[in-house]
């Protein structure tokens, strides 16, 4: 069998909050935070189900197709608006779709474990899946934690992903979870994100190494093959490590961490979209969708994009 991508959205707070208005209130400067994290600005505001309902719905339009096309609803997020029900359910009626719907939390993995959820639907015969990442990560930021509140911001992003029996664009997956990590990133309830930078950096950077390396292994290429890397948005010196120890130049990296910052489960579709928008993905090429999240999980997919 095969899926393709077939449309693709995004959802976005108005508010934009830069560096220089942090510093107003903590101990920083737009030149520390940029060093260390390549964030220049973020997005601020709206809940998870509005700006869910906002990338599913253009990604459904994006696709040629109704409501009433979408067999199934599968959300990413680490905010959910409510313990219960479920976010997915809000932005189904939001969006007017009347078929299953349910949340996924992986963390910053979470939108390719929908992903990898939606190829395995499809399989068992769902036609078409909507695949958002939403995420209103701002409620659980301490705001005069330097190290969080530098980092984490808000926003979504969709894509449709529909069954096609000659076609297909994901040629393999790797994930994976490590519990023993769990305590390096956490957020309890009511209460505030909290990290370990540094072992989060020292894991990161491998895991994402390891799975990526998996996933090519079983798509049957290399490094070299990609045109582009789009990776979960979390830092750009993890970035930078990965790449380098994938041997891929910075320059096949889609950046949109800059002007989005960590958006946990939103940032691989964000910054799909991203490539899409400025004509960086093309018929016939591959890329590298990869991430790693709190628990700690990992995901990586190679995908050959066929429109």
């Amino acid at each position: 069998m095969g899926a393709r991508f077939m449309g693709w959205g995004i959802g976005l707070p108005e508010r934009i909050v830069t560096n220089d208005e942090l510093s107003e209130t903590l101990p920083t400067s737009d030149q520390w935070i940029q060093e260390r994290t390549g964030i220049k600005e973020r997005r601020i505001g709206g809940t998870v189900a509005n700006l869910g309902a906002i990338a599913g719905r253009a990604a459904i339009e994006d696709a040629g197709l109704e409501a009433k096309d979408i067999d199934f609803l599968i959300l990413a997020t680490s905010a959910a608006d409510r313990i219960t029900p479920a976010t997915s359910a809000m932005i189904a009626h939001e969006i007017g779709l009347s078929c299953p719907a349910m949340d996924v939390n992986a963390a910053c993995s979470g939108f390719m474990y929908a992903v990898r959820t939606a190829y395995g639907l499809l399989e068992t015969g769902n036609k078409r899946v909507l695949v958002v990442g939403a995420e209103v990560l701002s409620r659980f930021v301490d705001w005069n934690d330097r190290t969080m509140a530098v980092l984490l911001a808000d926003g979504a992003g969709a894509t449709v992903l529909e069954y096609d029996p000659t076609e297909n664009d994901i040629l393999s997956f790797s994930l994976g979870t490590d519990g023993s990590n769990a305590e390096l990133l956490t957020c309890e309830h009511e209460g505030f994100f909290w990290m370990n930078g540094p072992e989060v950096f020292r894991n990161a950077v491998r895991v994402v190494v390891d799975s990526a390396e998996k996933a090519l292994t079983m798509a049957g290429i290399t490094s070299d093959d990609l045109s582009l890397v789009i990776p979960h948005q979390a830092n750009i010196r993890i970035i930078q490590a990965a790449c380098q120890r994938l041997n891929i130049e910075m320059d096949r990296a889609v950046i949109s961490l800059d002007h989005y910052g960590n958006t946990s489960s939103a940032s691989i579709p964000l910054a799909f979209d991203d490539a899409r928008k400025s004509d960086r993905i093309h018929k016939g090429d591959y890329a590298l969708l990869t991430g790693f999240g709190a628990g700690m999980t990992w995901a990586s997919a190679v995908v050959r994009w066929s429109r």
